[in-house]
């Protein structure tokens, strides 16, 4: 029987591997051709490989969590078992026993079932939820045993599972509620063998076994007996909960390992000043009708965008890679901005190609299109790498200054904050403005400070003035 090995391929200029996060398919399955085998990341984006034939799945060569070079082999697939042309469904895996029926609870006092909502629930969008107040984040916690509703009867097995985006894709065409689904895969993800069999026969997973009871103490006599030797201090008594280990995979590993190597190879240096925004919101109050018209929500960042691309031709130094390899620095003679895009899965850098040769409405445009496809996991190749300068916004979550990290191996980074109002003085009088914070961070490896401080205040003179950016706009 003829065997195919399917290597990893270069799927993007300047990649040399790739993380396996979810395998689609297992061992003895039947794919088709162009059927979704596998998930891989890498450093520019996820990507879903299908099957370049039909046939059966004879090896998978790596674990989820594996970092693959590109030409090695992913899969083995037997060509001849594939004729029939049709994917065989995988098997429904083996169920634990079931667990025993609970009583009811009272009327009255019971939480209805969800009936197979969402799986975001008010507990995993509550204030106190750390992963929600990190955008991206995959904080690890205390795992709690299953939660019974008690009308129901119903086990929930996370707050918020793990599970891959085909996975998730899977439930909510079932109609299965992750929540409920007992996970199987490494780190207590849900696979979509999970979901599958839970669909099939609503599985539920059988409550753990009861801690045996402590030794009891032997038995005393009319005389003290020998004292005992002594014994290592018994362990405390488990509470139900135990810790939770989750796997530092796909966006948040490239993230984990880029802003470490920023930090450690970057000498960093913050700057922070303050901009009056009055004149630059009413800018946006008087346009904001021209961009509705266009189907267009108009905010302040393709303003932002444009003052920063100006400020970068009057400083170029800023417009700039670092090599080091090669020590050397590159001038880049585009004007890719990469706009810093908070998603489920992490942080990541869309770049907004050519700001100097787009509109406001054409870079409101792009922003828009960028920041739903990073949130829909749907960004290309081509929306990925070689910005030559960042601008990460927190918006409303903009607190009083941060200091953000370059993004490797660029030279400098901007970072907005909240508009709000403050007073300010005009006209040796004190009256109500809008102020926004800027917090700038250079590589003081190559920019000096009164660069990056004469770079920060030709972007705030653009933005106090935005006329002045409108008419010698290129």
């Amino acid at each position: 029987m003829a065997k195919f090995e399917f290597k990893l391929p270069d799927i993007g200029e300047g990649v040399t591997e790739g993380e396996i996060v979810t395998w689609l398919v297992k061992e003895g399955d039947t794919v088709v051709e162009d059927q979704d085998m596998v998930e891989v990341m890498t450093d520019k984006a996820t990507v879903t490989i299908g099957a370049p034939k039909a046939g059966l799945v004879a090896e998978l060569r790596g674990k989820e969590g594996q970092t693959v070079p590109v030409g090695d082999v992913l899969v083995v697939i037997e060509l001849d078992a594939g004729a029939s042309g049709k994917a065989a469904k995988p098997s429904t895996p083996v169920a634990p026993p079931p667990a025993p029926a609970k009583a009811p609870a009272p009327a009255g006092n019971g939480r209805p079932s969800d009936g197979g909502k969402k799986d975001d629930g008010p507990a995993a969008t509550a204030v106190g939820d750390i992963r929600e107040s990190l955008p991206g984040m995959n904080v690890a916690r205390a795992a709690r045993p299953p939660v019974a509703a008690p009308a129901a009867g119903v086990e929930y097995y996370a707050d918020k599972p793990l599970a891959a985006p085909a996975t998730r894709k899977l439930a909510r065409e079932l109609g299965v509620d992750l929540r409920r689904v007992p996970p199987t895969g490494d780190a207590g993800r849900v696979t979509r063998q999970d979901v599958e069999g839970f669909a099939a026969g609503g599985l539920v997973a059988a409550p753990a076994p009861a801690q045996p009871a402590p030794d009891a103490e032997p038995a005393r006599g009319d005389k003290a007996p020998e004292r005992a030797p002594a014994r290592a201090p018994a362990q405390p008594a488990s509470r139900g909960n135990a810790d939770e280990r989750t796997p530092i995979r796909g966006i948040r590993k490239r993230i984990y390992e880029n802003m470490a190597r920023s930090k450690h190879t970057a000498a960093h240096f913050t700057y922070v000043d303050e901009c009056d925004t009055s004149a630059l919101r009413e800018l946006r109050d008087r346009t904001k009708s021209i961009a509705q018209a266009e189907g267009l929500k108009l905010s302040f960042l393709p303003f932002i965008v444009k003052a920063v691309v100006a400020a970068l031709k009057k400083h170029p130094a800023l417009n700039c890679l670092v090599d080091d390899a090669a020590q050397e620095l590159v001038l880049k003679r585009e004007y890719d901005i990469g706009i810093a895009a908070a998603t489920d899965a992490g942080l990541t850098v869309p770049v907004l190609r050519g700001a100097d040769r787009r509109s406001i409405l054409d870079i409101a445009r792009e922003i828009e299109r960028l920041g739903q496809s990073a949130r829909d996991g749907k960004l290309r190749m081509e929306d990925l790498g070689g910005s030559s300068f960042t601008i990460t916004s927190l918006g409303k979550l903009g607190g009083l200054f941060a200091t953000p990290i370059v993004n490797y191996p660029e030279v400098a980074i901007l970072g907005v904050h909240e508009m709000k109002k403050r007073p300010v003085v005009r006209d040796d009088q004190i009256v109500i403005g809008e102020v926004m914070l800027l917090s700038l961070s250079f590589d003081h490896r190559i920019i000096d400070g009164h660069v990056g401080a004469a770079f920060a205040r030709t972007i705030i003179e653009l933005l106090e003035q935005p006329d002045r950016l409108l008419v010698s706009m290129s």
